[in-house]
């Protein structure tokens, strides 16, 4: 993981230095919102899981601008790459409790099952590194000379990812995977998976994910831009959460929705 995090800092480093020799400009920024995840905690397409689980991300961001040449103060050649598209490299990191929601976890429910999956209770630290290339269906050049007070853009791009969980049970959740480790009745069942204890990591671990993005920068000052960027973040993972009951009702890996609000900075 060490080794793959060193890699993408000197790829980065790389790229910023080779941009500065072609006379690209940079900017950079802070970003920081919500953060909902989506993972094996509560119950798909439930309101309320989508609403509890969410934690708080924060970041630093770096843009390559190839409309403006900060080493003469000029524009670059005038393309439709150049006037539309900037190259952005993100170090972020989010964390998020996890908790069991929806019709499983109900009050009126008051089985040891039930129970144990409402004091079973998860946490998901993400540490990201990464980039995106962003498209502005709008002039860059003529956003920057202040043609006009909005640049929306879409994104895609692909991170990696650093993984921290953890996870916590009560007496009712040991008393549960406890039974499912020696009764064969409960070890056949793929609906109780979620109760065995190797379902459960608090392991760290990376892997990669594929990030979409749409948002809009906000032109608040000649070098400075507010920015508003919603995000989805699929990880090639179903460990993310630090649950993986692998069961029939687990159809897809984690997966988080960020809502970013930012400040960025034209470097002159």
């Amino acid at each position: 993981m060490l080794k793959n995090s060193l890699l993408l800092i000197i790829i980065a480093f790389s790229t910023h230095t080779a941009s500065a020799q072609l006379g690209f400009s940079h900017e950079v920024g802070a970003i920081a919102g919500p953060v909902a995840f989506q993972s094996d905690y509560g119950e798909r397409k439930d309101f309320e899981t989508n609403s509890g689980n969410t934690g708080l991300g924060i970041g630093l961001v770096h843009y390559i601008n190839f409309a403006y040449r900060a080493d003469c103060n000029c524009y670059t050649k005038d393309t439709y790459f150049n006037d539309h598209f900037k190259l952005r490299n993100e170090i972020s990191w989010s964390k998020t409790k996890l908790n069991h929601f929806g019709e499983w976890v109900a009050p009126e429910r008051t089985s040891v099952g039930a129970k144990a999956l409402r004091g079973t209770e998860g946490i998901a630290r993400v540490l990201n590194l990464g980039s995106q290339i962003e498209f502005f269906p709008y002039s860059i050049r003529d956003f920057v000379a202040g043609g006009y007070a909005f640049a929306p853009f879409i994104s895609l791009g692909a991170h990696y990812n650093a993984f921290t969980p953890s996870y916590t049970k009560n007496a009712d959740a040991l008393f549960m995977e406890a039974e499912v480790e020696t009764n064969p009745v409960f070890v056949n069942n793929d609906e109780l998976n979620i109760y065995r204890a190797d379902s459960y990591t608090s392991d760290p671990f990376s892997s990669w994910s594929i990030i979409w993005s749409v948002g809009t920068r906000y032109k608040l000052t000649p070098l400075s831009d507010l920015m508003l960027d919603l995000r989805w973040s699929y990880y090639f993972t179903d460990w993310a959460d630090g649950l993986n009951h692998n069961g029939p009702a687990d159809k897809n890996y984690d997966w988080n929705v960020w809502l970013n609000f930012g400040y960025v900075y034209y470097l002159d």
